[in-house]
């Protein structure tokens, strides 16, 4: 497995699409935490998923690079050995906050507190996740506790965050077939295109 660390270009609203496809053509092939699909397969899957239940295209982009962090962080991805947190969320959401919305953002840094939250709320939850899910979920803090749960349902982004978990548990079957990153290129320019626009259309002028 390739865990080198990539210098990152200096980034822009033009770049950044290129910049994210040549990670999924770089790295996509590595394993996923055991899981019978590769990162990139897992990524593009749970972005079907969301494409197929008619999401708005900022929560089909966000289950697209929800996991996006296990390569741009410096630990790359994580191994069945691992005995703690490598916070892949909050490095995929530090890479992605200046290009897009919050709704995107929140949805990558929170997926993985969507899962606390969720075995948390909804017991039946915890008997979905697969032996690595299970694995990571000790890693990551076990269930919320009733504080932490207060907490996560103020986001204004909850349903959208736990939209995107759920496509997160649903993008790990070996047989499912799924478009290339280069079918969501355009989608994801065109959020980034929207936002970084509203944040140019809104500074003052020089």
């Amino acid at each position: 497995m390739n865990t080198s660390t990539v210098a990152k270009p200096a980034l822009t609203p033009a770049t950044i699409v290129a910049f994210l496809a040549d990670i999924f053509a770089r790295r996509g092939g590595e394993e996923y935490l055991g899981e019978p699909v590769t990162m990139a397969e897992h990524m593009l899957q749970a972005a079907r998923c969301a494409e197929q239940a008619g999401q708005p295209e900022e929560v089909v982009v966000a289950a697209l690079l929800h996991d996006i962090g296990h390569f741009t962080s410096e630990f790359g991805t994580y191994s069945p050995d691992d005995t703690e947190d490598r916070h892949h969320e909050d490095a995929g959401g530090d890479v992605l906050a200046p290009f897009f919305p919050p709704r995107v953002v929140d949805c990558v840094r929170h997926h993985v507190a969507a899962k606390r939250y969720l075995c948390a709320t909804r017991p039946e939850y915890f008997d979905k996740l697969s032996p690595a899910s299970v694995h990571t979920l000790r890693l990551q803090g076990g269930p919320m506790n009733p504080a932490e749960v207060a907490a996560f349902e103020r986001n204004p982004h909850l349903r959208d965050i736990i939209k995107v978990r759920v496509y997160d548990e649903a993008g790990k079957h070996a047989d499912l077939t799924t478009p290339p990153f280069a079918y969501y290129a355009t989608m994801v320019q065109r959020v980034v295109d929207a936002y970084c626009g509203t944040l140019t259309d809104r500074a003052p002028a020089g």
